[in-house]
């Protein structure tokens, strides 16, 4: 059994050979593999009307030396961005609307009022901002971009569709701004990006896995996108580029409001927007 293998797979792997009742308990596990999280031995062989000494079995036959070990490999696994459905939760408004208020709340509140002056600062200043962001951060990148464009110019989102990095990043001055979207199950060449950036004015919005990234970065604002459901939820980094475009366009009412009377224009000029 290869040793790199996520519990999962382990178990797809190890399947023919597993016992009646060894199979119960994967199949258990695999249609709630966060049931893990919170279940004891005990709970899991009278859910699966199996025994402690089965369920003990299990783990090891998988390669782990004990139910906690494979706990652990579940917690790693959902943490790293890895969509892992759960049974036990509902799936109704309420549980969702408390989880994403968990999630806004706790990331604004871990931002301070002087690191949110000083980024909506660098907006400011900033001659020229690149914007990055592949897979699942693309479209928070293209949404601050639509958000930033509003109130200034020289907004720009890499890499350019077709286009490669090398030969936009080859151009990043010091008074350039990068801003980098970094959540989990990042891209491969991800390490690499942030090597290249560390000498230049670089913010870093990730979930808490980014935060290997620090050192590197001139910012790094952190959100928080839940555990307990299969996908992430990217409420609270809407919510924070919300939080950073309105503060810049407050340091620059004038001008901003200047261009976004321009801007409203030209849509009319060019019937870009719908009458109703």
């Amino acid at each position: 059994m290869a040793s790199n293998k996520n519990i999962l797979e382990r178990m797809v792997a190890e399947f023919p050979s597993l016992s009646p009742n060894a199979r119960d308990i994967a199949n258990y596990i695999q249609q709630d593999p966060l049931c893990l999280m919170s279940m004891s031995v005990q709970a899991l062989a009278d859910a699966t009307n199996t025994s402690k000494a089965t369920v003990s079995r299990f783990f090891r036959q998988l390669g782990y030396a004990s139910h906690q070990e494979a706990k652990q490999a579940i917690i790693n696994l959902r943490s790293s961005g890895f969509p892992l459905g759960n049974r036990q939760q509902a799936n109704d408004d309420a549980t969702h609307l408390d989880s994403e208020t968990h999630n806004i709340q706790k990331t604004l509140q871990e931002i301070s009022t002087a690191d949110l002056d000083a980024i909506v600062l660098k907006l400011k200043q900033a001659k020229r901002i690149f914007i990055i962001g592949y897979r699942n951060n693309y479209p928070l990148a293209l949404h601050l971009r639509q958000q930033l464009i509003q109130v200034r110019s020289q907004v720009v989102v890499l890499p350019q569709p077709g286009q490669t990095l090398g030969e936009d990043l080859v151009d990043v001055q010091d008074d350039d701004l990068v801003i980098v979207f970094g959540f989990r199950r990042r891209s491969a060449n991800f390490d690499e990006l942030m090597t290249q950036l560390a000498t230049k004015q670089t913010i870093l919005v990730c979930d808490p896995t980014g935060q290997v990234f620090n050192d590197q970065v001139t910012h790094l604002l952190l959100c928080h996108l839940g555990n307990n459901a299969a996908f992430d939820s990217y409420a609270a980094p809407m919510s924070l580029i919300s939080l950073v475009c309105n503060g810049l366009y407050k340091s620059i009412l004038s001008s901003g409001q200047a261009r976004v009377s321009n801007i409203s224009q030209l849509y009319g000029q060019l019937n870009e927007l719908a009458k109703r």
